[in-house]
């Protein structure tokens, strides 16, 4: 994907088995734990282009979040606080390949960032 593309959204839920069941019946999303994703399922569209995860509920996590891919973490954050948004949370790495971040806009919306590759799908 290209810088500016989202590319993936993760759904809060407290119950992920519940959650499987009602996104999978309601929108026909195919679900599925990925090896060394353990306890994150991932789901994809009919399309097989959207996809993202449902991820645990938890402070500050209460939303969908949607990830926008960058060519640079660092570069993008520093952007964006300088433009009057603020860095939720830093850059973290997923794999030896990728890492995400969350910033606030100036409206308090999270939104995350996605740099790297993953062999997840």
């Amino acid at each position: 994907m290209a810088h500016g593309d989202i590319t993936h959204i993760d759904i809060p839920v407290a119950d992920t088995q519940a959650a499987t069941t009602f996104y999978s019946g309601l929108f026909g999303w195919q679900i599925a734990e990925i090896p060394g994703y353990e306890g994150y399922p991932m789901w994809q569209a009919p399309n097989k282009i959207s996809g993202g995860g449902l991820a645990p509920r938890g402070d500050g996590f209460e939303h969908p979040r949607s990830y926008v891919e960058v060519d640079s973490i660092e570069d993008t954050l520093a952007k964006a606080t300088a433009a009057g948004g603020s860095v939720v949370m830093d850059k973290s790495q997923i794999s030896e390949t990728s890492w995400f971040a969350v910033l606030a806009d100036p409206d308090g919306n999270h939104i995350g960032l996605y740099e790297g590759t993953t062999d997840a799908s």
